[in-house]
């Protein structure tokens, strides 16, 4: 009998830690690209700047999104005050222009940018939702965005994957013309 109850409740625990399993790994694959930026310490400056720009909705929404994300030291590479004058009301539409700018439509892993270069002979022009173009290449065996002023930001991690979409963190802030 101490046997029977035994496997018995070793079943049910078993069946529990799969549900248990099965709800967490579900419930990660359907966090939006915003919810994983919220979820980063390297990513508080952004995650401000996508509320300050009111582009939370747009970014939770279905996509899919590539989103080229900005760490909090990329940000204050940037000339002393130029976050604090972006973040304020009368500069919501730059700031918007300038994040979605970092954004481009579709679900392009690292497998995917790394092939369009390839197959681009080095290099693939990628289209930002803001309307904007970056230019996306390898130099010294890294992924280099450059953006339409010339500016350059190295990819320094890849894959971040949301249930909208992906996230690849870069080094500085790309900025259109």
């Amino acid at each position: 009998m101490f046997n029977k109850i035994n496997k018995s409740i070793i079943m049910k625990m078993k069946f529990l830690l799969t549900m248990l399993i099965g709800g967490v790994i579900s419930a990660s694959a359907q966090k939006t690209v915003v919810d994983v930026a919220v979820g980063s310490t390297a990513h508080t400056t952004l995650v401000a700047a996508v509320k300050a720009a009111d582009l939370v909705s747009t970014l939770q929404s279905a996509g899919p999104f590539t989103v080229f994300a900005p760490t909090n030291e990329a940000f204050a590479k940037l000339p002393k005050g130029t976050v604090e004058t972006l973040l304020k009301p009368e500069n919501k539409a730059t700031l918007a222009k300038i994040l979605t700018y970092h954004v481009v439509a579709g679900n392009l892993d690292a497998a995917a940018v790394l092939k369009a270069i390839k197959d681009g002979k080095g290099k693939v022009t990628l289209k930002a939702v803001s309307g904007g173009t970056l230019t996306a290449s390898i130099k010294d065996g890294k992924v280099i965005l450059t953006d339409e002023k010339g500016g350059i930001a190295t990819v320094t991690a890849t894959d971040l994957k949301a249930g909208n979409g992906v996230i690849h963190v870069i080094d500085a802030v790309v900025l259109p013309k």
